[in-house]
């Protein structure tokens, strides 16, 4: 009787591990009307070092629109981020933080944002 209730209780557990997908997100942030940019990046939950770490983007074309392109396999269906220019001045002070929501398969999306404009728009890749 107690094997069959580890067998049981082990199917459950495994059953309900979500299969990770990969993500990829390409992030484009418009800085043209932000004064002394440098170190422009992204922190949120899903760095190594939740909101520790700056992620930083660049503009390799002087456009002042910084990008960056992270790939990674997750099951999970969000992410919460904030852009920050020099590395600790975050944007939309005092506001809720951006939000990416997942479907549970595989994703390439964008995400085009102005800094300190929260009306960010994410598309699909198709």
């Amino acid at each position: 009787m107690r094997s069959l209730i580890l067998i049981v209780l082990g199917i459950i557990y495994f059953s309900c591990v979500q299969e990770r997908h990969l993500k990829t997100i390409t992030f484009k942030l418009d800085m043209r009307d932000v004064e002394n940019l440098g170190n422009v990046g992204i922190r949120g939950d899903f760095t190594s070092n939740p909101w520790n770490e700056t992620v930083l983007l660049s503009d390799h074309n002087n456009d002042s629109i910084f990008e960056g392109t992270f790939s990674e396999k997750t099951a999970a269906n969000q992410i919460q981020f904030k852009f920050v220019n020099q590395h600790m001045v975050y944007e939309l002070q005092d506001s809720d933080n951006r939000i990416i929501t997942f479907k549970y398969q595989p994703e390439t999306l964008v995400y085009e944002a102005i800094f300190n404009d929260s009306n960010g728009k994410q598309s699909v890749i198709k």
